[in-house]
């Protein structure tokens, strides 16, 4: 497996760490992106790029997608089913809800390609070391083909074998991640207003039971200002809680807290922070 060609498009924030884990493992690998600066930093880890699929020069065994939105998978797969995709594995690791997997997944298929709908959880830190979780939906035969590849982001975990499977999980995992944020930004405000440090206050809960993955992870950058190093922005917020509602929507379920979590995304965006990390949205609570 190691002599497969791997593409990975969608070499961010996330993306390139990622496929820096999979090439130090010996596969070769070719990152995708539009952005300039996503290619100049992928060059600079020594992984070479090109801003098309269309214009890689070797045609890849393996695909691994890592764009921001349904509508780039879209355009994406518009681009790659114009040529040939015949044989080739595709594993979709982007949170792009379980419609469009299924959508997408089914345009790849139909024109000759496997489709594997494999999003991930644990965030930027994780994907540079590796410990990433990777809800993995896929035919059993095309799971083993790829998973070399997969156990050097992290730790596989099946859930079906049908498109849509893995993204649902994600729906859910985004679900408490949007709420969670907001949660953690909410309590660092209150300390605040209590006339406590917030790192203290940050310190001191961070141990007790009221204490979460992301409130420890986003805590410390909460305290920060706003131009804190951005590892996940609020508009990947807005639209991931997007897609949790769109999905919930879909089937009738009761989203009370999804909901008030997405006005505070929406209220990020509305003072200029979409761009900003996701944890500037405490600043939705000091602006009166």
């Amino acid at each position: 497996m190691s002599s497969e060609h791997v593409a990975f498009v969608g070499v961010g924030a996330i993306g390139l760490p990622m496929a820096a884990q999979i090439a130090a493992r010996g596969f070769p690998v070719v990152g995708v992106d539009p952005f300039p600066a996503a290619r100049d930093r992928a060059n600079e880890e020594g992984l070479p790029s090109a801003a098309r699929f269309t214009e890689l020069e070797q045609r890849p065994d393996l695909v691994i997608v890592m764009v921001a939105s349904p509508e780039q998978l879209a355009d994406l797969v518009t681009e790659a089913v114009a040529g040939d995709v015949q044989d080739q594995a595709w594993v979709v690791m982007s949170t792009v809800g379980p419609e469009a997997i299924r959508r997408e997944g089914q345009r790849l298929e139909a024109a000759g390609a496997r489709v594997a709908d494999v999003p991930v959880t644990g965030g930027v830190a994780r994907a540079r070391t590796g410990e990433l979780t990777l809800f993995a939906a896929a035919e059993p035969a095309l799971l083993e083909q790829v998973r070399p590849v997969l156990e050097c982001l992290g730790t596989v975990r099946p859930v079906g074998e049908d498109l849509g499977e893995g993204q649902a999980v994600k729906v859910v995992n985004q679900h408490l991640c949007s709420v969670h944020i907001v949660a953690a930004a909410e309590a660092m405000h209150l300390a605040h207003e209590l006339g406590m440090d917030p790192a203290k206050a940050l310190d001191l809960v961070g141990s007790g039971a009221g204490a979460s993955w992301m409130l420890s992870d986003r805590g410390p950058r909460m305290l920060a200002d706003t131009d804190v190093a951005v590892t996940s922005t609020i508009n990947i917020f807005v639209k991931d809680s997007g897609l949790v509602a769109e999905a919930a929507d879909g089937v009738g379920a009761q989203i009370p807290l999804l909901r008030v979590a997405q006005e505070r995304y929406h209220r990020a965006v509305e003072l200029g922070l979409a761009q900003r990390d996701d944890s500037r949205v405490i600043e939705t609570y000091s602006t009166r």
